[in-house]
């Protein structure tokens, strides 16, 4: 009987056993654990802290070797925009990364990497002093926390993140606008550092990355190329970084605040041409009309433009088309002088050959005798004149819609081939 009950105490005991093993083993792989409390990352915290007590943060990881430390960039861009022309700069929200190796903070008993966001233990570590020569204003993001990340990996290898909006200088060059294409850089530069203690190179892998869903308004980046340089300054030779984005502007919204309006006003003035030439307020009106419209037009579009002292596509643009709604308006004042100009201007021999050859007989309403030709003469316009009015117009309305069309072959050959 004792045998049974020893028995049944030692199945009980042996469960329990079990049950307790099991438990203390889920909660020991649980790198959090069953109050959310990091074992681990307690211990590489304390094995970080026991590294920086003899960290001294002002000297190179590579000082102790007598070699420049070698920093590996990257920039990933997270929005790209705002390009003006008239400030001649672009704004941009990137992330920064800074990769390096520093023996210092190596240590094999770190069970993975740390990633570190407290600015007063980041300020503990050595970091790249670098900047952006080209940037006009720079602004580092705090919202909800300061966006800055330190990842120290157990071999010794550092991630230095930031995130930054910036605004570049760009030097754009307009002479094309608006079929124009643009070179913007951004440049990164050792601050203090020669090349002798510091170098940068870009990420042999995409050093340059673009956000997925990155659209421009009016640019299309057509590619991005990265390149290493060198500054000299009188107290020596500095490490830099080039990045070169072409940006081929869209002419789709040019097209339709531009170009199409313009030409309407254009083809517009031509309706002169049609009008009766003693129409003379209704072509007078639509000839300055369309002359003021286009160049308040024009106004308009020089308006977000910087004066730039050479001469743009759109300018050459606008001035052809000032110039044809111009030359429509003289057209009529030709014309109407023409119409209304007096036989008394008349060359007596051509009158007197056009009576004697029968065409008075079509045209005048009158016999061709000397005094019905000195009563016409002070009386009555030249019926010879208002022919060459008429053909004025009929002249017109062939000539300059071919002009503009050989023009705006001329023109867009010219400027989209370039």
């Amino acid at each position: 009987m004792f045998s049974g009950v020893w028995q049944l105490v030692a199945v009980f005991l042996f469960s329990t056993y079990n049950v307790i093993s099991k438990r203390y083993s889920r909660f020991s792989s649980d790198p959090v654990g069953a109050v959310g409390v990091n074992f681990n990352s307690t211990t590489d915290l304390a094995i970080l802290d026991e590294l920086l007590q003899t960290y001294d943060r002002r000297a190179l990881p590579t000082t102790h070797l007598g070699v420049a430390t070698i920093v590996t960039c990257e920039v990933d861009i997270r929005s790209f925009g705002s390009i003006s022309p008239e400030t001649m700069d672009y704004e941009i929200d990137l992330y920064l990364r800074e990769s390096w190796m520093d023996e210092r903070l190596k240590k094999r008993t770190l069970s993975r990497n740390l990633d570190l966001n407290d600015p007063h233990l980041i300020k503990r570590i050595w970091k790249p002093e670098v900047f952006f020569p080209n940037a006009k204003m720079a602004e580092f993001q705090y919202v909800t926390v300061p966006n800055v990340l330190v990842r120290v990996n157990p071999s010794g290898k550092i991630l230095y993140v930031l995130r930054l909006k910036l605004r570049f200088s760009c030097m754009m060059e307009l002479s094309s606008f608006p079929m124009d294409l643009q070179v913007c850089t951004i440049e990164l530069a050792s601050f203090s550092k020669t090349t002798d203690e510091l170098r940068l190179t870009w990420a042999q892998k995409s050093p340059i990355t673009l956000f997925g869903s990155l659209k421009l308004p009016q640019f299309e980046i057509e590619k991005v190329n990265t390149s290493l340089c060198r500054e000299k300054f009188h107290i020596g030779e500095y490490s830099c970084l080039v990045a070169e984005f072409y940006l081929q502007r869209s002419i789709g919204y040019h097209l339709v605040q531009s170009y199409l309006p313009t030409i309407l006003i254009v083809v517009v003035s031509w309706v002169s041409f049609w009008l009766d030439i003693e129409a003379i307020p209704a072509r007078i009106t639509l000839g300055v009309t369309t002359l003021l419209t286009i160049s308040s037009k024009g106004s308009g579009i020089q308006r977000n433009l910087p004066p730039v002292s050479y001469v743009k596509a759109i300018d050459v643009w606008m001035g052809a088309c000032t110039t044809f709604v111009f030359a429509a308006l003289i057209e009529f004042t030709v014309a109407n002088f023409l119409w209304r100009k007096k036989c008394r201007n008349e060359d007596p021999h051509l009158l007197s050959a056009s009576c004697s050859s029968g065409y008075q007989k079509t045209i005048l309403p009158f016999k061709c005798g000397a005094k019905d030709q000195g009563l016409y003469l002070k009386s009555k316009t030249s019926p010879v004149t208002k022919v060459y009015a008429r053909r004025v117009d009929q002249l017109s309305r062939l000539m300059f819609p071919l002009l503009f069309a050989l023009f705006n072959v001329a023109y867009w050959v010219y400027y989209l081939g370039n």
